[in-house]
């Protein structure tokens, strides 16, 4: 079989026994009847990882599955994605160019899971959704490559080449229904909005959120709350222990009614191509915020300096689609390292879009008073006499330097001028 659009002709890959990572959206979904008319599938597995999504949008993927009479398989992972993926990701204060990294670990969690799962049921093929513009083809595909090295992997939108509204048009011919206006992708992180789909100046209308209230029409009253961590990790909300899923959910109300966690954005995508990217994620600004603060006060600036270095790259690494690569696991180590002293409390303001911090109480905190503050007499100010005079040597070495280089320049600038 072959995929044709325009004059560009590819031979499709063909599979018995295929396994689809399903999302229940427009892509994953048409493909669930794509395959077997095209890439000669006899068996079909629909397989939804679950990172967050609602229970109505888990009923849908459900009933879409029956209606193409494909086999579904729910794979429960929010408490994976929440323990293992954003509690490294809020330790690494992971941010690419603006944006709370989320996305790109959901999709190689989910690629792993459906890639175990193929292996285990026997399938020769797995099939996902992603267009060949975006980012998730890189993602998915390593994460293929390193857990299910054998099997062929099928991206039918990106074979046809199909364009949203072929796609919604096929859909429409075949009898699929879709979700009509903006798409989304969420998680309980992020949620990304319409992903490469919003133009330049488009405005961006007020339903298309599910957290944030636009800070023009947030409550002018704001809300209060206090947000306690342990080594790196917040465990505690408004006096409440609870786990970090339970956090996160509650903030990303409490902080989304705020005005908290508008992001709007040019990305920097794996292929080098800029995209406008909207994103919602109230609960990420604030715990990322608060932690990097945190940071500032427990760790000292050595360890700061490099770990921005590290957090840069370990960012830049997750979005690429490199979380299982060895060397993000080495960074993970160092960060993991660094967190043991990073712990304490805050009170927070949250209005109108700011985050304003109101009570910081950290028992590792490197802060001093009563030595760095000039209300006290804890620290000797002549201590600092001959610390500053040395500390200086080198700028009176420079400035005899700089006398010499000036001596020698004026000759050579008098033989031009005559020169010329």
């Amino acid at each position: 079989m072959c995929g044709k659009a325009g004059d560009y002709v590819i031979e499709l890959q063909q599979a018995k026994k295929v396994a689809v990572a399903y999302s229940g959206g427009l892509d994953s979904t048409l493909i669930l009847k794509i395959l077997p008319e095209h890439y000669g599938a006899e068996e079909v597995l629909a397989v939804t990882c679950n990172v967050g999504l609602t229970d109505d949008e888990l009923k849908q993927c459900r009933e879409k599955a029956e209606l193409l009479g494909v086999s579904w398989t729910l794979m429960e992972a929010t408490d994976e994605f929440a323990d293992e993926f954003i509690t490294k990701a809020i330790m690494a204060n992971a941010n690419y160019e603006g944006y709370p990294v989320a996305t790109s670990m959901t999709r190689q969690l989910i690629a792993r899971k459906v890639a175990e799962f193929a292996v285990e049921q026997g399938c020769d093929a797995i099939a996902e959704g992603s267009t060949g513009k975006g980012n998730d083809q890189y993602r998915m595909h390593n994460v293929f490559n390193l857990f299910a090295p054998d099997l062929k992997v099928i991206v039918p939108v990106r074979d046809f080449n199909w364009t949203r509204e072929e796609e919604k048009r096929l859909s429409a011919e075949y009898e699929i229904p879709y979700k009509a206006g903006i798409g989304d992708d969420l998680t309980m992180w992020c949620r990304s909005i319409a992903s490469g789909a919003i133009d330049l100046n488009q405005e961006l209308p007020d339903d298309i959120w599910q957290w944030l209230v636009p800070p023009r029409k947030a409550s002018d009253k704001g809300d209060s709350i206090t947000l306690r961590y342990v080594e790196g990790i917040p465990v505690e909300l408004n006096g409440k222990m609870l786990g970090l899923d339970e956090v996160i959910a509650q903030l990303n109300v409490i902080a989304g009614r705020n005005g908290v966690g508008y992001i709007d954005m040019f990305e920097d995508g794996i292929m080098d191509l800029k995209s406008r990217e909207i994103y919602e994620a109230p609960a990420a600004q604030v715990i990322l915020k608060l932690h990097r603060d945190l940071e500032q006060q427990c760790l000292p600036k050595e360890e700061l300096q490099f770990k921005k270095m590290v957090d840069a790259k370990w960012a830049y690494m997750t979005y690429h689609g490199e979380w299982y690569h060895p060397l993000k696991a080495d960074l993970d180590a160092f960060i993991a390292q660094s967190q043991k002293p990073v712990g304490g409390a805050y009170k927070v303001d949250l209005y109108k879009g700011n985050i304003v911090i109101t009570g910081r109480e950290a028992p590792t905190s490197l802060f001093t008073p009563e030595i760095r503050s000039i209300k006290s007499r804890g620290f000797d100010q002549r201590w600092s006499i001959n610390a500053a005079r040395i500390r200086g040597l080198p700028f009176e070495i420079l400035s005899k330097r700089n006398a010499v280089l000036e001596a020698l320049e004026k000759p050579a600038a008098k033989a031009k001028g005559k020169k010329a």
